[in-house]
């Protein structure tokens, strides 16, 4: 199964895509990496999707191979940025599937475009509305890249493996993610920041960010990211969103448990009748 790297040019900077050959049909699997992840993020997902499915996956703006990128954008700008791409590749009704801050992509996708989802999964992401955040998180999600610009290098390296897998492969993996901005701790705090401003300046537009396509919430059972456990649990409560636990996970369980979680997965496009 082949991918091929295709560019986007945008007002701000080139977005680096990746997606199979596979062209008959107008439905598929779109994986979106969570803040300073790129596409690896999901190569056990690609491998093995891909070889039923269209797949499509990107590095998100100003990430890895898309930079450099002019950090002014919002998270608006991204959903429309990869509805774009979508059109282009001829993918009307896809199914995204967010880790993370690319589980806040989907949410805005669907607010923007909600007849266009077929499905939507979230990893170990949480609900962008308002109402599940207090302005103090709101405050703090706002004054984060002073933070990152005081670590030093190599303890935001340790942190960043550490905190998000509980798996060796998980880690490592993660660690040759973050190795992008090796000997440019600059630009990983600006892109840090840059996300999180843009994560809580969507939050207070205070939007219904509805899913009303089929759903499912994915989330490792020690996902220590934040406040992720209990996010997902009240998402669940308050909208009846079904949710799998993952056990033994962390924040990114889709490397912690990839048999797992493409099962759940498989599941779920079968469900929806996909494909």
């Amino acid at each position: 199964m082949i991918m091929k790297e295709k560019l986007y040019q945008t007002p701000k900077g080139i977005i680096h895509y990746w997606t199979n050959e596979k062209t008959d049909t107008s439905s598929a699997p779109v994986f979106l990496p969570g803040l300073t992840a790129d596409h690896r993020l999901f190569e056990k997902q690609i491998g093995h999707f891909g070889k039923k499915y269209r797949v499509l996956v990107w590095d998100a703006p100003g990430h890895a191979s898309s930079a450099p990128f002019e950090l002014s954008f919002s998270l608006k700008d991204k959903a429309v940025w990869l509805d774009e791409i979508l059109r282009s590749e001829g993918i009307d009704s896809p199914v995204i599937i967010g880790q993370s801050m690319g589980g806040y992509v989907g949410q805005m996708y669907s607010q923007l475009f909600p007849d266009k989802l077929k499905g939507f999964i979230s990893i170990d992401s949480a609900p962008l509305q308002r109402k599940y955040v207090t302005a103090l998180e709101i405050w703090l999600l706002k004054r984060m890249e002073p933070v990152y610009r005081y670590y030093p290098w190599k303890m935001l390296l340790r942190s960043g493996t550490k905190g998000v897998s509980t798996t060796a492969y998980g880690r490592k993996l993660m660690r040759e993610m973050m190795m992008t901005y090796d000997g440019d701790k600059e630009r990983y705090a600006a892109l840090s920041g840059h996300g999180f401003r843009m994560l809580a300046e969507a939050m207070e537009a205070d939007l219904p960010y509805a899913v009303k396509c089929p759903a499912l919430l994915i989330c490792g059972e020690k996902d220590h990211a934040g406040s992720c456990i209990r996010y997902n649990k009240a998402w669940h409560r308050e909208t009846g969103i079904p949710i799998r636990w993952i056990k033994g996970a962390g924040h990114n369980s889709n490397t912690d448990r990839p048999r797992t979680v493409n099962r759940i997965i498989d599941d779920f496009l079968t469900e929806i009748s996909f494909g």
